[in-house]
């Protein structure tokens, strides 16, 4: 079986980069690739050599949302959130493509988020006929509120200056990586245990709205998954063309 999550230790040191490589879906949320991403996290955290943890994907998409064929259970979801929220390492977003859905979830929990220009990101749940509940507990905490409504309702894409100017990204520019070396400089100079304090602090209103409201927003996600609303929205994907309700 393909491995779906890589993991690099490279120059810079003390920089561990973890790698979604799973282009045929797009990077979707398969149990599978949420399962590797959790254990890769877990083996970053307990090694004493990682300063800081990079996400970025290989292909055209950093992460599609939930794998439609095969989706993963919104509770391991909800789980790989919980945990990156609550790893001892600053998580660091690399984004050099496209962002759907449950993707936008993913990159709202890292800590610092950067992209290329070309990167475009939406929210696109309720044109399945479902509800970006779990995710909503990252975004709701990050975005400008009136950005929120307008996007998380309407599902249309934006581009990486706007994902900034609402919350949803730290920083952009033509080169990912020239606008993220000072960032990860950064990074490397901070004391161990300062950094794991400060996060925890940085962090704490995320964490405590996963751990208070994260069982309740699984089970809604869950739910319109499996309803019949979900079955056209997610059947018209697949055929191409709109679900029966669209005007």
């Amino acid at each position: 079986m393909a491995t779906l999550v890589h993991t690099a230790h490279a120059q810079p040191p003390g920089v561990t980069t973890l790698t979604l490589d799973s282009p045929a879906n797009r990077n979707a949320l398969s149990a599978g690739l949420v399962a590797e991403l959790r254990a890769a996290l877990a083996a970053a955290a307990a090694d004493p050599g990682t300063r800081t943890v990079v996400l970025t994907h290989t292909g055209t998409t950093f992460c599609a949302g939930a794998d439609l064929k095969s989706p993963c259970d919104p509770a391991d979801f909800l789980a790989l959130l919980r945990e990156i929220a609550a790893l001892s390492k600053p998580v660091v977003g690399r984004v050099t493509g496209h962002v759907r859905a449950g993707g936008l979830g993913l990159l709202g929990v890292c800590d610092i988020a950067a992209a290329g220009a070309g990167s475009t990101y939406a929210f696109t749940e309720t044109h399945l006929g479902v509800v970006p509940a779990v995710i909503s507990a990252p975004m709701l905490a990050l975005l400008d509120p009136r950005a929120a409504s307008r996007y998380l309702l309407t599902a249309e894409a934006f581009d990486a200056a706007e994902a900034a100017r609402i919350g949803l990204l730290t920083l952009h520019g033509d080169d990912v990586d020239e606008v993220l070396a000072p960032v990860l400089a950064g990074l490397r100079k901070a004391g161990p245990e300062a950094l794991a304090a400060t996060k925890r602090l940085v962090t704490a209103g995320l964490r405590t709205a996963l751990e208070r409201d994260g069982a309740a927003l699984a089970e809604l996600s869950a739910r319109h998954f499996a309803s019949a609303e979900a079955r056209e929205g997610i059947t018209a994907r697949f055929e191409r063309r709109d679900p029966s309700w669209a005007l």
